[in-house]
């Protein structure tokens, strides 16, 4: 007998996705959000920069950057099936985990109340020969947002504050850990990685060789089946679960 898929929830699930940078939930797990938007679960992007440094024309500033790449982002958000984004607005390159961000991000947990929450790893040190340095921007989201999860966010004893705004406390069923070297969990998203794709190229400032960029990832984790010669693709995760 077949295992059910670990993505088979019984109801529309609320997704919340904390990452560093516009463009991050594309790159990282384009495809399987786009598959659970097809599944019609309500997925909300919660950003913690905007991007303002992830350029190297000197004729461009920060402000202006963060404004395309808002922008760039709504507009990637818009093909995966998102249904919003939202910005903290930590200077990208400086974030750091420290209590006032943790502070943010159980704000953001308590606010969207989502079932499932996907953020990526924070011992991700090396990712692969093509990216051989993990940006510390990604380890400081990743790390914030575990330690916001547990114990933070469902418990009324941290942050007391955020009960006097109206944040009750609350606990996602699931995280659902991308960019891991550590994954337990790997979904086929073949059909949805053409979506992928087209919602990462949105994401135009950051990209020099659209071509170049599309043959590189339709190349990516491709496998071959065993009984047909059509491309395969997955996306990998570590996924944490809580008893009740």
């Amino acid at each position: 007998m077949s295992q059910p898929k670990p993505d088979n929830w019984e109801n529309p699930q609320k997704i919340l996705v904390i990452l560093a940078h516009p463009d991050d939930a594309e790159f990282f797990c384009g495809a399987t959000l786009a598959r659970w938007a097809k599944m019609g679960h309500e997925i909300t992007y919660y950003l913690l920069t905007c991007g303002d440094k992830g350029s190297s024309d000197p004729n461009i500033s920060g402000d202006a950057l963060c404004h395309v790449r808002q922008k760039e982002q709504r507009d990637a958000a818009k093909i995966i099936g998102a249904k919003d984004v939202h910005f903290l607005g930590r200077p990208d390159g400086y974030l750091v985990p420290d209590m006032d961000t943790r502070r943010e991000v159980t704000r953001a947990i308590r606010q969207f109340t989502p079932n499932i929450l996907v953020t990526c790893d924070p011992t991700n040190l090396y990712p692969s020969e093509s990216y051989p340095l993990n940006h510390p921007d990604h380890r400081a989201a990743g790390q914030v947002v575990l330690d916001a999860v547990f114990p933070a966010a469902g418990s009324h004893l941290f942050f007391p504050e955020l009960l006097k705004e109206g944040f009750e406390p609350h606990m996602p069923q699931e995280v659902w850990v991308s960019l891991t070297t550590e994954p337990n969990t790997t979904l086929d998203i073949t059909d949805t990685w053409e979506i992928k794709l087209e919602a990462i190229l949105k994401h135009k400032s950051q990209i020099k060789d659209p071509e170049s960029l599309l043959k590189r990832w339709r190349a990516h984790g491709k496998r071959k089946d065993s009984s047909t010669e059509s491309p395969r693709y997955e996306e990998h995760f570590r996924v944490l679960r809580w008893r009740r």
